[in-house]
């Protein structure tokens, strides 16, 4: 089976392929087609953009698409950043990427107390035919807090600042085997893994 992973970040798609099996698909990703055109995330929900990647870039390529929205709801100011977690710093004329991201967020949160800092990473994943019609979805999430200053290099996004107080570390700090088990993209993947073997799909062509 050729499936499309529906990203070009590398930390994400680094991911995807060592918790789906490396043994399993045939892979590509989307630095592989730059000509195709970006898709523009309007949906409400995770699920909802997740949707709208997978089914796009599915039709655009003739393959199998996988696509995951992701990102950090802080519960101290209302849920945010949420879908817009990747351009959360462009949003509010505040930068553009991870760095800057981490930065705003870090100042919102400023005059919060730490037992208010809590927070989650939520993942949402669409599976696509060729055809463009969305075959499973699943979702998952992994609870946490945010710190007042980076840690830890083995990450990307928010990673730095997720701090777990059952491990006393960030999820930048995991290992990346750790990370897997624990991490809300981890939890979703497998789940997929075990739909799409309920179904066959990796012997699809």
């Amino acid at each position: 089976m050729k499936l499309l992973i529906a990203t070009s970040n590398k930390g994400k798609i680094r991911e995807f392929r060592e918790m789906l099996g490396q043994d399993r698909f045939t892979w590509t990703d989307l630095s592989e087609h730059r000509e195709i055109p970006s898709v523009e995330e309007t949906g409400a929900t995770f699920r909802a953009n997740a949707c709208l990647k997978a089914t796009s870039y599915a039709k655009a390529l003739g393959l199998w698409a996988m696509a995951d929205d992701s990102g950090l709801e802080v519960d101290a100011i209302g849920g945010t950043p949420g879908v817009h977690s990747a351009r959360w710093a462009e949003m509010n004329h505040a930068g553009k990427g991870d760095a800057d991201n981490n930065a705003l967020l870090l100042k919102q949160l400023h005059d919060v107390p730490d037992e208010q800092r809590t927070a989650r990473f939520v993942c949402a994943l669409a599976l696509s035919n060729p055809q463009g019609q969305i075959i499973l979805t699943v979702r998952d999430t992994v609870e946490g807090r945010i710190i007042r200053a980076p840690r830890g290099t083995n990450g990307f996004g928010y990673d730095p600042l997720f701090y777990f107080d059952e491990f006393a570390c960030t999820t930048a700090e995991l290992p990346s085997e750790k990370k897997h088990e624990i991490s809300h993209r981890g939890k979703a993947l497998r789940r997929m893994r075990e739909l799409m073997d309920e179904l066959n799909l990796h012997q699809q062509g």
